[in-house]
């Protein structure tokens, strides 16, 4: 019942607990104390739980699956807005392009492409971002740091979720998203989303010069291209093939190399 009557209120934000001691931990996030410390990596944390979290990421442990395809993630969270996956739900709303999300953060995080919001600014150069995690990998760049390496081949990545994409699309065969219309597998959910709008017919990505709708946003930088003269062509410095995406082109150069 405290959850629904008694109301600990933040002096420094808006944030209510329903308890002083959630409440006493809410207050760190404010102070800057950041007590409890990775012993793997060094990061610091406010509260001890998100501690107990981020080490997931050093362990591998992901002790939360989903009843529906077995995925295993490292926070409770990811399961519930996994699920929309098979559920199809997403209950925010951008109200300016009316995309939807199954997150909040998801929503907060899109908005800023509307108000052109850029918080997080990389000590190092002028470069800003909109995601914090884009800031963090950026870092790695001036510091050429990759210590996320792959257990089945030489590859390193510079943050753990392009290591975890890396072992899906490359080293696994692992479909767990099927169409609910035709019943194809897919590897990812991009993959699926992009697969499901051949059977609603959904072209969102649109010229500004002209008529045409595209699928996939790879297809509408290619007309840009090809039929407006805008934007830049990527060319195999091997064979002078030339790509309007950047994962065409890295795809093709493995071509070359063997891989």
């Amino acid at each position: 019942m405290n959850i629904h009557t008694t109301k600990y209120k933040c002096s420094e934000c808006d944030k209510c607990c329903h308890s002083s001691s959630a409440l006493a931990v809410h207050m760190q996030s404010h102070s800057g104390e950041k007590p409890f410390r990775c012993p793997v990596c060094n990061r610091r944390f406010a509260i001890s739980s998100h501690l107990v979290t981020h080490s997931r990421i050093h362990s591998g442990d992901k002790p939360y699956k989903c009843h529906i395809c077995h995925k295993a993630f490292s926070r409770s969270e990811n399961v519930k807005s996994h699920m929309s996956v098979h559920t199809g739900e997403k209950p925010f709303e951008c109200d300016v392009c009316n995309k939807r999300f199954t997150r909040s953060s998801s929503l907060v995080t899109h908005s800023r492409i509307h108000s052109g919001d850029k918080p997080y600014k990389c000590y190092m150069c002028d470069k800003a971002f909109n995601k914090s995690g884009d800031l963090n990998s950026h870092i790695r760049v001036h510091t050429g740091d990759k210590p996320y390496r792959c257990s089945l081949c030489d590859r390193s990545f510079s943050d753990s979720s392009t290591l975890q994409r890396h072992k899906r699309l490359v080293h696994s065969n692992r479909r767990p998203y099927q169409c609910f219309s035709c019943e194809k597998m897919f590897k990812t959910t991009d993959d699926l989303k992009t697969h499901v709008r051949i059977h609603t017919d959904t072209k969102p990505y649109s010229c500004r010069h002209c008529l045409d709708c595209f699928l996939r946003s790879d297809q509408l930088k290619r007309h840009l291209l090809m039929s407006h003269n805008e934007g830049t062509w990527l060319v195999c410095n091997i064979c002078q093939e030339k790509f309007c995406d950047g994962r065409n082109l890295k795809r093709h150069i493995r071509r070359h190399e063997g891989v």
